[in-house]
């Protein structure tokens, strides 16, 4: 099973690099995140000639889910508590993987209601993973996290030290997920530094590589001995009017 994940940063815009990316790389499962768009407004049509099922969970002009298929989709659950009224949840059972999709909190600047917000946030996804079992249950949480694990996962640690996306205290959040039974599925099979998912439109910051991996596919004990490969695919990022997010993928043998 090939997962990937992708914030296209508006499905209206990016609806054509989209449905590219699903014929050149063919995923069997793909989380996208920041549709940006209410669920009625979904492609369901050209995404199913595309060969996929799709379950959405939007909202208008921000935010939004989806969890896209080219196996039956089953289980679809939109939402949950921690979100507090923005779409940024969705999760689905695929041959027997409980796969989620989530959309993170950016939370804008350190002692602001938006970062108070993102703290919630994150104790409020441990509480429901504690729900649906341990991790012996095979899971796969996919997704915008908006925090970058490691050192080596940013441009410049000294230049991000402390910043948003990279503070300690969300380091603490981020261990809710290790701390349940996740593994960062790239970093079970590459341990090189430098490989980003994101990078800001301003100051050319993809050009320069000044980039962040904020974008991770985390599995569970269940399935950490399934994972063949991890990746990020830059090529996305290199064509006209990207997203400034580019699409991470897990290999699963499964």
């Amino acid at each position: 099973m090939l997962i990937a994940s992708w914030n296209v940063n508006s499905l209206r815009v990016r609806l054509e690099h989209l449905l590219d990316w699903l014929k050149q790389a063919e995923p069997d499962v793909v989380c996208l995140q920041e549709l940006k768009l209410e669920t009625d407004k979904f492609p369901f049509d050209e995404i199913g000639d595309a060969g996929y099922e799709a379950a959405a969970y939007g909202q208008k002009t921000y935010n939004g889910v989806a969890i896209l298929s080219r196996l039956p989709i089953e289980e679809v659950i939109e939402g949950f508590p921690g979100e507090e009224g923005q779409a940024r949840l969705i999760e689905a059972v695929i041959e027997g993987v409980h796969i989620f999709s989530v959309y993170a909190p950016n939370g804008q600047a350190v002692d602001s209601d938006k970062f108070a917000y993102k703290e919630r946030f994150y104790g409020a996804l441990r509480e429901h993973l504690d729900g649906i079992g341990k991790p012996t249950e095979p899971v796969a949480l996919c997704g915008d996290f908006n925090i970058a694990p490691e050192a080596c996962d940013v441009w410049d640690p000294e230049a991000m030290k402390n910043a948003i996306g990279f503070h300690p205290s969300e380091h603490q959040w981020l261990k809710h997920f290790t701390d349940w039974g996740l593994h960062d599925s790239l970093r079970l099979t590459n341990d090189k530094a430098g490989l980003h998912s994101w990078w800001d439109y301003r100051g050319g910051g993809f050009a320069k590589d000044h980039g962040l991996r904020i974008d991770q596919i985390w599995v569970s004990d269940a399935l950490k001995p399934s994972v063949r490969k991890g990746w990020i695919d830059l090529e996305p990022r290199t064509w006209e009017k990207p997203s400034d997010h580019t699409p991470v993928l897990c290999e699963l043998d499964v």
